[in-house]
């Protein structure tokens, strides 16, 4: 009988990043300075780093702060993430359902400057998927963000935050997700919503296959 599981680990094998064009190149030169090389879908600057910052492995999730799927996966995400200790979690703004989830990203991103970045992220990603203005700004509050700041530094450093948006929607979309959440993990795609089983077993295939490419 194959599983949710079983099929998901079938994928992983069949799918390792650096068989896909899209990781290999860009289809046409971009002017993010290569918006799809490893460098920058692992480790964009511009996006604090969560979990272990010398981990051995880096999980890159592409989410919306009004997915279901987004909010029931977080706490299975950190647990594992906590808990093997060797993990570099890189949080990427993906806001596919447009309206106040675009809205909503751009002021996590800008509660970097105030150095409260998964602050800000976790505030939402806990908070009610019916997001409102109010919602929103009480969940940032209570997180520990500053809006007010938030708002501010949003204004100040608009362009930079709106290339950060752009630079995860190219990369989402050239990987071939088509909904939150998204994941790359190690040197591996996967798309939709994993359980701590499963972002498990990911993280041991994608050391394996590390250690096999060495």
């Amino acid at each position: 009988m194959i599983t949710r599981r079983s099929a998901l680990m079938t994928a992983l094998s069949l799918a390792p990043l650096a068989a896909s064009t899209a990781w290999a190149a860009p289809a046409a030169p971009s002017t993010d300075d290569n918006v799809l090389s490893t460098e920058a879908v692992l480790r964009d600057p511009e996006i604090p780093v969560a979990g272990n910052p010398d981990g051995d492995i880096t999980i890159v999730e592409y989410s919306d702060y009004r997915c279901p799927y987004c909010k029931k996966v977080a706490p299975d995400l950190m647990q594992v993430v906590n808990d093997d200790g060797k993990v570099r979690l890189v949080l990427k703004d993906w806001p596919i359902f447009g309206g106040i989830s675009v809205d909503a990203a751009k002021l996590v991103l800008a509660s970097k400057y105030q150095g409260k970045f998964l602050e800000a992220h976790n505030a939402l990603i806990g908070a009610p998927a019916k997001l409102t203005e109010s919602v929103m700004s009480d969940a940032l509050g209570k997180g520990g963000v500053d809006v007010a700041r938030a708002t501010k530094d949003l204004e100040t450093n608009k362009a930079a935050i709106e290339a950060i948006l752009k630079r995860n929607d190219t990369q989402a979309k050239a990987f071939g997700f088509q909904g939150t959440p998204a994941f790359i993990i190690g040197r591996f795609r996967v798309p939709g919503a994993l359980d701590v089983a499963m972002f498990k077993q990911a993280i041991k295939d994608a050391r394996a296959a590390a250690q096999q490419k060495k």
